[in-house]
């Protein structure tokens, strides 16, 4: 399941945090770095494993911060984070019929830019019995306004030997490109891998951050070896890894190495620098923070030195 940076309100936002960091200086390069990333081209894209497909690296989720009403307040700013993430080269937008209307806007908004054919569409089934997912699954092409979805991922292992059974035969009839399964939780890594194992499937999500590196133990390795894309959810922690390096040091200097300007992309590189990982997909709506994940999708990326250094930076924060 895919997390937005939201956090409890007591709890330092993204947009505090970057203007306390800029306060102090420590952001100082930022504007130019981002600027520098979109002067050398589109977002870095990796293969989908099972087909070769090119897919941007960084899309969006839409957990909570699509969940909203009607009216053109509400609505703009996610038009223009839609209309961002195509113009630098994006594509993966993650949603689920649990999200509230997140489906519903979403078909609105690519409607209205006239943008269906630039998005990668990933939604999910969530729901017990063959007929039941069938429905579900057809209300999210309705709300998408699609004719096919790009990628179906069964939610939180629900019901998933019944469901995948179904997105076997829609992926034979093209209603669906790809098949997957997803979870957000560590406790659920075990039933992922048994069915990476067993069944044939192109998409793995699963939570994945500097802080939460369970995956890289064994999940990450098997995506690898099986030929299974990777989509991390949950890169920030809900704001949890914001938090941690408020407390902390600045920003290290050696990050310039990798062209890394910013906490969010020190925690978007260190997760897209693992070569097993395909997409990641930080929830937001707000055009700034997609501005500071899409550089994150550009420029070089850790290789296994500076990843162990920059785990370890953060350990001690």
């Amino acid at each position: 399941m895919s997390r937005s940076e939201s956090r409890p309100p007591a709890a330092l936002t993204r947009a505090q945090f970057l203007r306390l960091c800029a306060a102090a200086g420590g952001m100082a390069l930022l504007p130019a770095r981002l600027s520098a990333a979109a002067d050398a081209g589109r977002m870095s894209t990796r293969p989908i494993p099972s087909t070769g497909e090119a897919l941007p690296v960084v899309g969006v989720g839409t957990w909570q911060v699509f969940d909203v009403g009607p009216t053109e307040e509400e609505r703009a700013p996610l038009r223009d984070v839609l209309r961002l993430l195509f113009d630098a080269g994006g594509a993966m937008i993650d949603s689920s019929p649990m999200y509230g209307p997140a489906e519903s806007v979403v078909g609105d908004l690519l409607a209205a830019l006239d943008a269906r054919d630039r998005a990668f569409l990933a939604t999910k089934v969530w729901t017990d019995g063959r007929e039941r997912g069938i429905a579900q699954m057809r209300q999210s092409m309705s709300r998408f306004r699609a004719d096919a979805i790009d990628l179906m991922q069964v939610h939180n292992l629900v019901d998933w030997r019944t469901h995948l059974k179904t997105l076997a035969e829609w992926k034979e009839a093209g209603t669906v490109r790809y098949t997957g399964i997803t979870h957000y939780t560590e406790s659920a890594f075990g039933d992922l891998a048994r069915i990476m194992e067993t069944e044939r499937i192109d998409f793995v999500q699963l939570p994945y951050s500097i802080g939460v590196r369970g995956a890289e133990d064994r999940l990450l390795p098997l995506a690898a070896e099986r030929g299974i894309a990777v989509i991390v959810n949950r890169p920030y922690e809900g704001g949890a890894v914001f938090r941690a390096a408020r407390r902390g040091r600045s920003l290290p200097p050696w990050t310039a190495e990798f062209d890394c300007a910013s906490w969010g992309q020190f925690f978007l590189k260190y997760i897209l620098s693992h070569p097993a990982v395909t997409c990641v997909i930080p929830g937001t709506g707000r055009i700034d923070h997609l501005r500071d994940n899409i550089a994150a999708g550009m420029g070089r990326l850790p290789d296994g030195n500076q990843r162990r250094r920059m785990a370890g930076y953060f350990s001690e924060l």
